[in-house]
């Protein structure tokens, strides 16, 4: 069993009206999705998106880190907290991540995953106290005890920045090569000689939402389009399942610059794609439905 988690923060199922849904844009084919009224409907590649639940339950507009926490363990974090939580981790989230981490549940059942994303030298400076407090993915993978990619690691090709171009690297003044969409989703699919479950986070996304602005979201979304389209013929899916999916909407929604209480997409295409979409109602049956892809008990 292999695995491709790719989790797009600030992706929304939104209107379907392209004037305000940057996802319906021109050029968009895997990711041009709207809220159909639909719980599941097919999508290209012969996968399913799922309209997934990303309020949890919890009066207010979903967050970060109570919502990726939610993403990352399977434990309600809006639930836990009875608000949602901006930003990084707070204490009882970092628990919960310590707890039940993705990465640490398949660390520990002999699985061998991996966290993609290369982190910059500053952060390979900070104390331990400070790297527990930051995102919910840099605690998930402390937890599981995995080793954090470098910008070496980018280099020699066996890692992706948060930006997959490296256009933001290399305009902080570091030496690194542009890598095209398509370039940089066969690296992640080549991770998988390695690995049986690669996790790549993707956060563009939400800082274009941000913007309200249609010229910086729809190019975002083209890139991210490609790379998506490219992973699904770089792996062979009738053996990986490959996931995407969302901690709250943003982006699907340039009417606003907040985030939104849409529901969020969830993708699966390859194995067993199909009969886990029916097990997803919410953003905190995403863990256990991979979990179930290993053949493993979900309980939190």
């Amino acid at each position: 069993m292999k695995t491709v988690f790719l989790f797009v923060d600030g992706l929304g199922l939104g209107g379907e009206n392209p004037s305000t849904n940057p996802c319906l844009g021109p050029g968009i084919r895997v990711l041009s999705v709207f809220d159909t009224g639909e719980r599941i409907n097919p999508v290209l590649y012969g996968g399913v998106c799922v309209a997934t639940d990303a309020c949890l339950g919890v009066d207010g507009i979903p967050q970060s880190a109570t919502g990726q926490s939610t993403v990352f363990t399977g434990v309600n974090g809006a639930g836990l907290l009875g608000f949602h939580l901006k930003g990084f981790p707070n204490d009882p989230l970092r628990q919960v991540l310590k707890e039940n981490s993705i990465l640490r549940r398949l660390r520990d059942a002999g699985h061998r995953p991996v966290f993609l994303n290369a982190y910059r030298p500053l952060f390979f400076k900070l104390k331990e106290k400070t790297r527990w407090r930051l995102s919910s993915t840099t605690v998930a993978n402390l937890a599981a005890g995995l080793p954090f990619r470098t910008i070496d690691d980018l280099r020699a090709r066996t890692a992706l920045y948060h930006d997959f171009t490296n256009r933001l690297l290399i305009a902080h003044g570091f030496d690194v090569p542009v890598f095209q969409p398509d370039e940089a989703a066969r690296i992640l699919a080549a991770a998988l000689e390695h690995h049986d479950f690669v996790l790549y986070e993707y956060f563009l996304t939400d800082r274009a939402g941000h913007t309200r602005d249609w010229t910086k979201a729809h190019p975002i979304l083209l890139h991210l389009d490609r790379f998506v389209e490219t992973v699904l013929g770089a792996v062979d899916l009738s053996e990986t399942l490959v996931l995407l999916s969302s901690d709250h909407g943003n982006i699907e929604d340039l009417g606003t610059s907040d985030h939104t209480r849409n529901p969020v997409p969830t993708f699966l295409w390859g194995k067993h794609a199909r009969s886990l979409a029916g097990t997803i109602t919410s953003i905190a049956d995403v863990t256990p439905a991979v979990l179930n892809a290993f053949g493993m008990d979900p309980t939190p």
